[in-house]
């Protein structure tokens, strides 16, 4: 038996982690529909087919965040040059 923790087809509804590392840890399927994330760091982090409707990010250091092959920063800075 390994010592990797696996969780398969479980119902984590209102759990709350504080404090854990997850370096390395792979989420496949995963419902976070209505999750809150405080202090989180998702440096490096890799997700594919994420569904982002009504997300709301707020104090996030965007520096080298894509999303569909876009620099989410360049685009912000663009569209904010172009209301000055």
């Amino acid at each position: 038996m390994s010592d990797t923790p696996r969780f398969e087809d479980k119902n984590l509804i209102g759990a709350t982690f504080k404090d854990c590392a997850l370096p390395g840890a792979r989420f496949e399927d995963v419902n976070l529909s209505g999750a809150a994330f405080a202090e989180v760091n998702l440096a490096r982090a890799r997700f594919t087919d994420v569904r982002l409707a009504g997300a709301v990010i707020e104090d996030a250091n965007i520096d080298g965040l894509i999303i569909n092959g876009h620099n989410i920063q360049a685009l912000i800075r663009a569209e904010l040059a172009r209301h000055t």
